[in-house]
């Protein structure tokens, strides 16, 4: 008897993280797989009114059209690729859903478009008003001109981060993973035979984190690794996770099902879900800089205080009031990410000083806090 479960709560609102691997291999694009996603994808529409994709596969799916034997290895070629290959992804995908009456979106991100708030907010109201017009969006990295992304060094990462990020965004109820392999296994399971599937996580602690492994795909980035990070940051904000195998289309049907397939994370085990603005300092922004905090102060923001002046030990990098910043303490561990309201030039001069003397070392004074509480999003 095929064991089910239940979800912790209704699905209104559904983003789906499709990886390189289920969409294309060395020869390039699946087109019958995807146009069996798409298939089972709008048959969902029917109980889940509000579905998001985040596509992967831009540079898996173009490389083979210019010419390359394997997935290029230097940027240049890489950025090429993603071009060509966004073009033919998008334009086989909407062939897919076009059968089902279903229009589809294509929005390319960064990180950068979402560091700055009115970005991220921008971006929001753009998708909200897409869900509305029952229009599946397909968001995928904007390979073709972020260079950090392509290295792995900053922003997303890849786009089971962005999956999650997206999760945020649009208020999702269930991120949904479609990846290579069947979920989170208690070994890995190509080298241990008596790898178990691991049908649902509670908490992802360091036991859980230290079964992960990077990725193998001979297309894609990601890993287990990288899933399970990015599903930290969804359970974060209140959304349910689960890591299906994509590459049999029918799984998504028979998830929904309620099936016990996958591993599946609910966010009912989890603190309070973060604001929607301490979720956008945490996984959004990109760091101009750190201040260094004292055990005094550091004590402070864990206790959800304000951060003074006289805290401060030094900070690192030039950043204007404003910008956004990580606190780290005296060892350098990272604290929080947090919104300055003094620029690094005003800081130097102020740091130690008590408030009251920040007038006469600057001349003025736009207020006590260098950082305020509201603008820090504990890491």
């Amino acid at each position: 008897m095929t064991q089910t479960r239940s979800f912790a709560k209704p699905i209104r609102t559904l983003v789906i993280k499709i990886g390189s691997s289920i969409l294309a291999g060395e020869n390039g694009l699946y087109s019958d797989h995807i146009n069996a996603l798409a298939s089972q994808i709008a048959k969902l529409k029917a109980q889940i009114p509000n579905i998001v994709i985040v596509s992967s596969g831009a540079v898996a799916s173009g490389f083979k059209l210019l010419g390359f034997k394997s997935r290029p290895k230097d940027i240049i070629s890489k950025q090429a690729s993603a071009a060509v290959g966004q073009a033919r992804l998008i334009w086989t995908y909407e062939q897919a859903f076009s059968k089902h009456n279903l229009n589809v979106a294509q929005i390319l991100l960064t990180k950068n478009d979402l560091a700055n708030r009115k970005g991220f907010l921008y971006a929001r109201s753009a998708l909200k008003k897409l869900l509305e017009l029952n229009v599946i969006a397909i968001i995928n990295e904007n390979d073709t001109i972020v260079i950090d992304e392509l290295k792995y060094i900053e922003t997303f990462g890849d786009n089971d981060n962005l999956g999650a990020m997206v999760a945020g965004i649009v208020d999702a109820d269930l991120l949904l993973i479609l990846s290579d392999v069947n979920g989170l296994y208690t070994a890995n399971p190509s080298e241990d035979k008596n790898a178990m599937l691991i049908h649902e996580v509670k908490y992802i602690d360091e036991k859980i984190m230290s079964l992960a492994g990077e990725s193998v795909s001979k297309v894609g980035t990601g890993g287990m690794k990288s899933k399970l990070n990015a599903t930290k940051k969804a359970l974060s904000i209140g959304c349910d996770v689960a890591i299906i195998k994509g590459s049999e289309a029918q799984n998504i049907q028979r998830f929904f099902a309620g099936e016990q397939i996958g591993t599946y994370f609910s966010h009912i085990t989890h603190h309070a879900p973060l604001k929607k603005r301490k979720f956008w300092l945490q996984n959004a922004t990109i760091p101009k800089g750190s201040v260094i905090i004292d055990d005094g102060a550091k004590k402070a923001i864990l206790a959800h205080k304000s951060l003074l002046a006289k805290g401060i030990r030094g900070c690192e990098g030039r950043f204007a009031a404003g910008d956004v910043v990580l606190l780290v303490d005296t060892k350098n561990q990272e604290i929080a990410r947090a919104k300055v309201r003094y620029s690094s030039n005003e800081i130097l001069k102020i740091m130690g000083f008590d408030s009251s003397e920040i007038s006469k070392i600057l001349g003025y004074k736009f207020c006590d806090e260098i950082v305020h509480i509201d603008d820090v999003s504990l890491l």
